[in-house]
C-alpha cells in the first residue's frame, strides 16, 4: 500500500495534462479579447468606409 501512495505522489503527468489545459484555456482568453476589441474597429472601419463610398457615388 505505501509503494502505491509513493508512485501517486511522483505521478506528474496528470499535472502536465492540467498545465496544458490551463495554457490552451489562456490563449483562448486572449483570442476572444483580441478578437472583441478588434471587431468593434473593424466594424467601425466598415461603416466610415460605406459612408465615404456612398458620399461618392452620389456626386
Amino acid at each position: 500500500m505505501t509503494n502505491f501512495f509513493k508512485r501517486f505522489v511522483n505521478d506528474e503527468s496528470g499535472a502536465t495534462a492540467i498545465e496544458y489545459g490551463l495554457i490552451a484555456a489562456l490563449i483562448s482568453v486572449a483570442l476572444i479579447a483580441g478578437g472583441t476589441a478588434l471587431g468593434g474597429q473593424i466594424g467601425t472601419t466598415f461603416n466610415t468606409l460605406t459612408t465615404k463610398l456612398q458620399t461618392a457615388t452620389n456626386k
